[in-house]
């Protein structure tokens, strides 16, 4: 059967496949993809950025300043969008394509969306060795694209100008399923995105991508009311699934329905208001006492939508009733069997709906929901005491928070790795779905700021501010010029503690000596003096520096109306944290040290092992 066919370039063919992916979203139909990062060289310039000039004005291409941190950016923007949206980034096909490895990885870890077009080496071979390719002795087909391999949820390299229609077509399947979404690679040889093909005009007709929402299987689902109506100290832990299936007001029914209260991952921060009474708040290692004392009593815990990682679960010692059941509610069966649990393999929003109609009749414990509010308040009282406003020459992590919170309370928080995310998780009050945004799955320093432009992209009507360390700050802050580029707005709280104070306090945990984490436990000869302020203000932002929180509060109110980026910096203690709360963390201790401190942190690390659950 004959057909319409249109010639363009792969390259060509890319660019307007990605302009008729569609999505509804509030019942209106919008483009699928928000844009397309690019940082242009070797590779892409020619191919991809000729044909990204030509559909400019229905798919933006943002002009970024590093390539790790325009894809930090564009994950940001999916986790943002609730997977609904997602972003595009290409680049050269070495140093340039390697720089975006990080953020896969990161992208891999969290299940979220973003399709990565790295430029590649020549398809026919001819030039062989060309700029910046990486050549394998023993196998001709290897480019330094390969490492994209072990972390893509796929991987295509298009040798071939007609080969781009299944890989487009599988790509977007990946990007949009709630089971396999995580980052798509399609590695586009260079002579090939400059090559013509007859595409077929079907393959550019509009798409919509909607939703899906698998339901519980029967024998599953009848395992896991069973379980649930035989509990009597139930626990949910909402992780990210909660929000990427927009089930937050189903969770909230039934929590309150049945009485159950519920403890939040980073990922699912957000997915109650903060000040609901069966919100316990954190859990696992940088955990709130509320949600940590209820976790170790618990004789079922509805996982919905969590990966259950080492720091929910504080390292499988958390949980100590001898009879607990887990049932892993999550649209991936990998997550739904962790640790023997029940599976329920569902969508979040769709598992809760059934299970809220099959329990009827059935109730937590009235007084395990009474001592849970108890708990809350209890916890409410100690965060804010840590929270409070002081006069101290350097002030805790907490206390700039509380000083954020107060001067900025209905903000969007994002932020990575470091000490401030067991803080944040703890004390920031999250009041809207999506109002908390953390990556704590890869803990990946030097998220924040690029971290910070996506969800700015994403919600443009957002006050979004992002809190960051000095140390993570120096890895990555280029993206506070390509914020200033866009007119995305961003504020920008640096907390200053003169090294990498959160691995510093892991060291002396541990029993290790201070050493090569505080600037002044460092090998050097002057120790830097850097003007962070001064800094931030060469690449366009407002910025200044304070002297104490009531400074930076006064700050942050005075810069609320600035129409650019502001970076406001601040002296931290890089010693302390929040007491109350949190939990052991499995991190091992040398058997064999000439330490003291290392063999009595070892006698301590071998005594908490026994509370592992196998």
């Amino acid at each position: 059967m004959s057909q319409n066919t249109v010639r363009l370039t792969m390259a060509q063919a890319v660019a307007r496949f990605m302009t008729m992916q569609k999505t509804e979203i509030d019942g209106e139909i919008v483009p699928i993809f928000g844009g397309v990062f690019a940082i242009f060289g070797h590779g892409n310039v020619a191919g991809l950025g000729e044909a990204l000039h030509g559909v400019k004005d229905t798919l933006p291409t943002y002009r970024a300043q590093n390539e790790q941190g325009m894809a930090n950016a564009a994950i940001a923007y999916a986790k943002a969008s609730f997977r609904r949206r997602f972003m595009a980034c290409t680049s050269s096909i070495g140093p340039g394509a390697l720089n975006m490895v990080t953020a896969a990885a990161l992208a891999h870890v969290n299940r979220l969306p973003v399709l990565l077009l790295p430029g590649d080496v020549f398809a026919n071979r001819l030039p062989d060795p060309v700029l910046q390719q990486v050549e394998d002795w023993g196998d001709g087909s290897v480019t330094a694209n390969d490492c994209f391999k072990p972390i893509s949820r796929y991987f295509d390299r298009i040798t071939r100008p007609e080969q781009i229609m299944p890989a487009l077509r599988r790509a977007m399947q990946v990007l949009t399923d709630p089971a396999e979404c995580g980052p798509v690679t399609l590695s586009l040889c260079q002579d090939v995105q400059a090559e013509a093909y007859d595409y077929p005009e079907s393959f550019f007709a509009e798409k919509i991508w909607g939703v899906r929402r698998p339901m519980p299987d029967g024998d599953e689902f009848a395992n896991a009311a069973t379980a649930l109506i035989k509990a009597k100290k139930p626990v949910i832990i909402a992780g990210g699934g909660v929000l990427y299936s927009e089930a937050g007001a189903t969770l909230r029914s039934f929590a309150e329905r049945y009485g159950v209260p519920v403890l939040e991952t980073q990922a699912g921060k957000s997915s109650l208001p903060h000040d609901h009474t069966l919100n316990m708040g954190s859990v696992g290692v940088t955990g709130t006492a509320a949600a940590n004392t209820l976790a170790e009593e618990a004789d079922v815990v509805l996982a919905i939508g969590t990966r259950l990682q080492d720091f929910t679960t504080g390292s499988w010692a958390l949980f100590k009733n001898d009879d607990l059941k887990i049932v892993g509610l999550n649209v991936q069966a990998f997550d739904a069997h962790k640790h023997r649990a029940l599976p329920l393999v569902a969508d979040a929003r769709a598992g809760l709906e059934a299970l809220n109609a099959a329990l009827t009749g059935w109730q937590a414990d009235p007084e395990w929901t009474d001592r849970a509010k108890v708990g809350k308040e209890d916890w409410l009282n100690a965060a804010a005491e840590a929270t409070a406003t002081t006069n101290a020459e350097l002030p805790s992590d907490a206390q700039v928070i509380g000083a954020v919170q107060r001067a900025r309370e209905n903000a969007t928080l994002v932020c990575a790795a470091g000490g401030l995310p067991g803080e944040l998780h703890k004390l920031w009050k999250a009041d809207q779905p999506g109002s908390y945004h953390m990556e704590y799955g890869f803990s990946t320093m030097g998220y924040e700021i690029a971290g910070g432009l996506g969800v700015k992209l994403a919600r443009p009507n957002d006050d979004v501010i992002v809190m960051v360390g000095d140390g993570s700050y120096m890895m990555m802050n280029s993206e506070i010029a390509s914020s200033i580029m866009l007119g995305a707005k961003l504020t920008i709280v640096l907390l200053d503690n003169a090294g990498y104070g959160c691995i510093n306090r892991l060291q002396m945990a541990t029993g290790g000596a201070n050493f090569n984490n505080l600037l002044k436990d460092t090998h050097h000869v002057t120790l830097p003096g850097i003007d962070f302020a001064a800094h931030a203000a060469a690449m366009g932002a407002a910025s200044r520096k304070v002297a104490s929180v009531a400074e930076l509060e006064t700050a942050l109110q005075e810069t609320e109306s600035t129409d650019r980026t502001t970076v406001i910096v601040i002296d931290t203690d890089p010693l302390i944290t929040t007491d109350e709360g949190g939990h052991w963390w499995d991190v091992a201790v040398p058997e064999v040290s000439a330490r003291p401190e290392v063999n009595a942190a070892r006698a301590e690390y071998e005594t908490a092992l026994k509370q592992q659950r196998s």
